[in-house]
């Protein structure tokens, strides 16, 4: 077997492990990717040879670099170089690089007057460390303001939403964890209703 065929032999593999650590199923996929569920299927099975036009929407799903999907050889550069996603107004920064697992982002609120707090449940565990601004955090029915050096976590089950309590942007680093695993709480309750 060469070295190419080698390699494209590995990612229907790789894309199963990421689908199912996902907990997603290739119905879920197909939705998000518009690839039908036997092209997936076909994929993660090897009998269909991953192209670009396949592998694109997939990376972008998973949120993994194409490198990743294809296992490429590390290039020997040791820089990290971040691409940063915004998504509805909020600037995310990744800063791991690998699927599945714990994720960790550097993550830009605005500051947006009349901002309507549209509170969200999903799957997995977060963790918030706020490292300028100030945090509102709605977490159930509490309404919490943090602070620079002020952290909390949270299992994303519970309704919640994020957004910069005042006129100025909040920076914050979030950890992201599928399994639900734990850190510290720590903020201080506004009093609002």
């Amino acid at each position: 077997m060469d070295e190419l065929t080698a390699v494209l032999a590995a990612v229907g593999p790789r894309l199963r492990v990421l689908r199912r650590r996902r907990g997603i199923t290739l119905a879920d996929v197909a939705e998000e990717t518009g690839i039908s569920e036997s092209t997936l299927s076909r994929l993660e099975s090897g009998g269909r040879r991953p192209n670009l036009e396949l592998l694109l929407p997939l990376a972008r799903v998973y949120d993994v670099p194409l490198d990743e999907l294809v296992g490429a050889p590390p290039t020997g550069d040791p820089r990290v170089h971040l691409r940063p996603v915004r998504h509805q107004g909020m600037t995310f920064m990744p800063l791991t690089r690998r699927a599945g697992g714990m994720q960790a982002y550097k993550m830009i609120i605005p500051a947006r007057e009349g901002d309507v707090p549209d509170l969200k449940v999903h799957e997995g565990y977060e963790w918030l460390y706020v490292l300028n601004g100030r945090l509102r955090l709605l977490l159930g029915d509490q309404d919490l303001v943090l602070r620079p050096g002020e952290v909390a976590e949270f299992d994303t089950h519970v309704p919640h939403w994020l957004g910069a309590d005042g006129a100025e942007p909040v920076e914050l680093l979030v950890l992201f964890g599928h399994q639900g695993e734990r850190a510290h709480l720590r903020a201080r309750s506004t009093g609002r209703p």
